[in-house]
């Protein structure tokens, strides 16, 4: 099964892609890791998204799903894979449709006041580790490492807001041009428990397997 995920930044479509790859073997693809390794790699298309990254300007859609369909030609996809951060767009989305092909689109849908506060009230570590300041009690200090812990710049209310509105414009249609294609199948991100949402996920997911 190949699926697209959407959600808005704070949704918790990292920690459901986890949850899934270790219960059904998809592979999760990350747009981010495919960039960076792709330049890091030192590939011609790594070479051309890095050109436009070094100019302070946005990669263009085309060279993004160069990118994406590269990706998608190697082996380890067979048993299935889940796309994270692409398709951003009608464009990148249409796209796609020529060269791959998509199953499902798991809409992870929250509240925008939810994900505001659960971004807003992040709180990271340098060792990696992430809290919400309603679980701190006022801690400051990380409990894996002690580190201090802090607010990360684009964490503001300003920022997060500009970002969802962003995902909102560009990437919100998605969900109408799946629907159209009968794949949509969306659950409640704000509700319970992160176990809870992955159930209700597995649940819609196996009904659509069985079939």
């Amino acid at each position: 099964m190949n699926i697209v995920l959407l959600g808005a930044p704070g949704a918790g479509k990292g920690t459901q892609a986890s949850k899934l790859a270790a219960e059904y073997g998809f592979i999760h693809i990350s747009t981010g890791d495919i960039f960076r390794a792709n330049i890091k790699g030192g590939t011609e298309i790594g070479k051309v998204a890095k050109s436009y990254i070094d100019a302070g300007k946005l990669v263009p859609d085309e060279v993004t799903c160069d990118i994406v369909k590269n990706r998608l030609a190697e082996k380890d996809i067979a048993s299935g894979y889940m796309l994270d951060g692409f398709p951003r767009n009608l464009f990148q989305a249409r796209e796609l449709d020529k060269f791959a092909r998509i199953d499902v689109c798991l809409n992870i849908d929250v509240p925008k006041e939810l994900l505001m506060d659960r971004i807003c009230g992040r709180r990271v570590c340098a060792c990696g580790e992430s809290y919400h300041v309603s679980t701190l009690n006022g801690a400051t200090t990380c409990a894996k490492c002690g580190g201090k812990l802090y607010r990360r710049d684009d964490d503001n209310p300003e920022t997060v807001a500009a970002r969802l509105d962003t995902y909102e414009k560009q990437t919100a249609p998605l969900i109408d041009y799946y629907k159209a294609q009968g794949k949509l199948l969306t659950v409640h991100g704000g509700k319970g428990s992160p176990d809870g949402v992955f159930a209700e996920i597995k649940a819609k997911l196996d009904k659509l397997i069985a079939k």
